[in-house]
């Protein structure tokens, strides 16, 4: 999706002094080309992109428009991204309400929805961070006593505990978000050719080469239950080849789909 990948860009050039065509193109899964329309669409939306020619050269943005470079969304600042969804009025109550928290050093708590369940949690929160398509709040978590990353969609009746703390120093390597998501599965499955278009909004005309048996896809995921989800979203338009695991999952899972309706 065009939108979350600019986003996504701009993320990345906040966050680093450079970068080059081809790592966004690998990062998002697109040709270099869609890198190069995407600068130009950010360019005349006003941000202000350099590019660099020769060696060592790369895509950089203006020093005077980056935020603070520990953080994806500035909460010194009063930014705001407004993405239509079914959330948006709770995202916005969210993101104010922790921006809030954060400038005042306040623990906040709330109910928080994963895999294994649900729990009720606190920390205190550092920053807002819009990473590959979502929101979170990043913050040291006083159950885990470790620095965590929350999706702001599984985080319900969010408030404000009126607990003031002091501020920690992040290691380096929290800094970096993409170590919050690594993507350790390596997902490979033909698709039929009908189902085109959804792969290419999903992941870019890259992601796929054309074979006479059908559409080769191959590409890393970080959250199992995610990737399953989605791929039983296409029912028998799609066949896991690798991994085993993953396979297997997905005919138990069909199984018991078809046991519904016996």
């Amino acid at each position: 999706m065009k939108l979350d990948r600019l986003l996504g860009i701009i993320t990345v050039l906040l966050q680093n002094d450079r970068t080059t065509a081809p790592y966004l193109a690998e990062k998002f899964e697109v040709s270099r080309r869609t890198i190069s329309r995407d600068i130009d669409t950010l360019c005349q939306a006003g941000i202000p992109i350099i590019t660099h020619q020769g060696a060592g050269g790369g895509i950089s943005i203006a020093k005077a428009f980056k935020l603070d470079n520990a953080a994806v969304v500035s909460l010194s600042e009063p930014v705001v991204i407004d993405l239509a969804s079914h959330y948006k009025a709770h995202l916005t109550a969210k993101i104010e309400t922790i921006k809030q928290a954060a400038i005042e050093k306040q623990i906040i708590a709330f109910d928080y929805y994963y895999e294994k369940g649900e729990s009720r949690r606190q920390i205190e929160p550092y920053m807002v961070v819009f990473q590959w398509s979502s929101w979170y709040v990043f913050g040291f978590c006083l159950e885990r006593m470790d620095w965590r990353m929350f999706k702001l969609n599984r985080l319900w009746n969010l408030t404000l505990s009126g607990i003031p703390f002091e501020l920690r120093e992040i290691p380096p390597e929290k800094r970096d978000f993409n170590n919050h998501f690594s993507e350790d599965i390596k997902l490979v499955a033909l698709f039929d050719k009908s189902v085109k278009y959804q792969l290419i909004e999903a992941y870019g005309l890259d992601c796929y080469h054309e074979t006479d048996a059908g559409l080769h896809f191959k590409t890393g995921f970080t959250n199992r239950s995610y990737m399953i989800h989605w791929l039983l979203g296409f029912g028998a338009k799609v066949k896991v080849l690798a991994p085993d695991d993953i396979a297997i999952e997905i005919q138990t899972i069909s199984k018991d789909i078809l046991s519904l309706y016996l």
